[in-house]
């Protein structure tokens, strides 16, 4: 009906086809038509008005598209922007590599199919536009997070204060439904740059459940890292999100857990591998601390064509770390051995059967917590699939405990390798037996735990998998 470059006659002709139009637009038509077409269409017969309405509304059309087939390529260029953009936000690279990326799409396109040259020098990359379209993502998923939320029946947070390389502490947030339609998402990390006490760090949780628009009466439970802070049971974290629910709802108790992941962690402190660790790191620091050591050792390496070619520190706070440079420096001991003899750095350690033992135990019990560690971290698992992993872990240490007694040490491939005595088996045995009885359990809702169990496994068999909902 609309007018455009010169096509004024279609919506006259579309009129007479048609004749549905609104009064007002009827009314608008039918005066054009009279005061500026009638004299030249007036005595058209049915048939020539048909044929002029056609040829005016194709010529309309290719008008039309014109414009249109401008678009899918553009929408495509900024659709491409975004995945882009998106990709280089999850893996926490730097805005400015957006450039680079465009220059390598161009130079492949090139080479591949240089008739799509054009369409790629469309995708706009810079780091003021990546830095725009990674806040648009972000504001789309905190939308999205919002609507979910509102949803709720009920919904939990898990805390963890941790101080990164400036001490700044952070304080992580994630809710989860009660229903079965589990939403568990991050949902805010505040830096705090001031004190940490229980009043700050609730104040900040108020400000996130306001933004979310999450009511303190659906509540259900707590799970912390076990820090004072956060645990303090009288100006405590806890304890004012508690007297918080009690003003709203006097009879409603918040169930408070420690998390499970921290939990399996601490219980490291059992094995008593300081001795192992403390010598390990002492070694992996003289080693890479130093430029010039660092890159005579990998020449040594180099030279000896070992496939591993390098080890790395550990650090406290990435606690899947110290499988990792264990092993390393399990495989690389008699070339470290030999490197720290030439630069006039004896290391006893490695020249000590029984220590040379226990760091083989270190590494195969460090690789089996860390497998379950791993387990524990994956999203969506509800608390009695953590409980049946944590179970089912603590029957592996029994049995590995009996074989090793026994002098049996298949599932310890490294120890397996190192000369170990009576005495050396009666020790990991009896450490594997501890750390069996050390593992969380949830001992005080265990009956609880159970029943959940036995009522989502009947769920499932009723109505199928449950369904877990994931913001994307």
């Amino acid at each position: 009906m609309m007018e455009v470059m010169g096509g004024d006659l279609v919506g006259v002709h579309s009129y007479k086809k048609t004749k549905k139009c609104f009064p007002l637009i009827d009314y608008n038509l039918n005066r054009h038509y009279t005061t500026k077409h009638e004299d030249k269409y007036r005595n058209l017969t049915d048939e020539e008005h048909g044929r002029e309405s056609d040829a005016l509304l194709a010529k309309l059309q290719t008008q039309q598209g014109l414009f249109t087939k401008l678009h899918p390529p553009r929408d495509t260029a900024v659709r491409t922007s975004y995945v882009i953009s998106h990709k280089i936000g999850r893996k926490s690279k730097a805005f400015s590599d957006g450039e680079f990326i465009k220059e390598c799409l161009l130079d492949s396109v090139a080479l591949i199919c240089p008739e799509k040259k054009a369409e790629f020098e469309n995708v706009s990359l810079p780091r003021r536009t990546v830095t725009r379209r990674v806040e648009d993502i972000a504001g789309n998923l905190e939308l999205q997070l919002k609507n979910r939320a509102a949803d709720f029946d009920c919904f939990s947070l898990a805390l963890d204060e941790s101080c990164d390389v400036r001490d700044t502490a952070q304080l992580f947030l994630c809710g989860i439904t009660a229903d079965f339609q589990v939403t568990e998402e991050l949902a805010a990390m505040q830096s705090m740059k001031g004190t940490t006490t229980g009043n700050d760090l609730f104040t900040e949780v108020n400000a996130c459940l306001d933004m979310l628009g999450l009511n303190w009466d659906k509540l259900a439970g707590v799970t912390t890292d076990g820090c004072p802070n956060l645990t303090g049971k009288n100006v405590g974290l806890l304890k004012r999100m508690q007297d918080k629910v009690t003003e709203i709802n006097p009879v409603q108790k918040l169930t408070f857990l420690h998390c499970i992941i921290h939990q399996e962690v601490l219980c490291k402190t059992v094995l008593k591998m300081n001795h192992v660790v403390d010598a390990v790191t002492k070694t992996v620091n003289f080693i890479r601390a130093r430029a010039l050591n660092h890159r005579q050792f990998v020449a040594l390496l180099e030279e000896n064509e070992i496939e591993r070619g390098d080890i790395s520190y550990h650090c406290t706070v990435r606690w899947l770390s110290l499988d990792k440079v264990l092993k390393s420096v399990w495989d690389l001991r008699e070339q470290i051995q030999d490197f720290c003899v030439k630069k006039g750095h004896d290391i006893p350690e490695l020249s000590d059967e029984d220590w040379v033992a226990d760091l083989g135990f270190a590494v195969d019990v460090t690789a089996l917590m860390n497998e379950l560690n791993v387990k524990l971290q994956c999203k969506g698992l509800f608390v009695h699939e953590m409980y049946s992993a944590v179970k089912a872990f603590m029957r592996k240490l029994q049995l590995l405990s009996s074989q090793v007694k026994d002098n049996i040490p298949t599932h310890l491939p490294t120890l397996k390798e190192a000369t170990r005595s009576a005495d050396h088996l009666h020790k990991y045995s009896t450490m594997l037996e501890a750390l069996q009885i050390s593992m969380p359990l949830f001992k005080p809702r265990t009956d609880w735990i159970i029943l959940t169990e036995e009522e989502m496994r009947q769920k499932t068999v009723e109505g199928g998998d449950v369904e877990e909902v994931e913001c994307k």
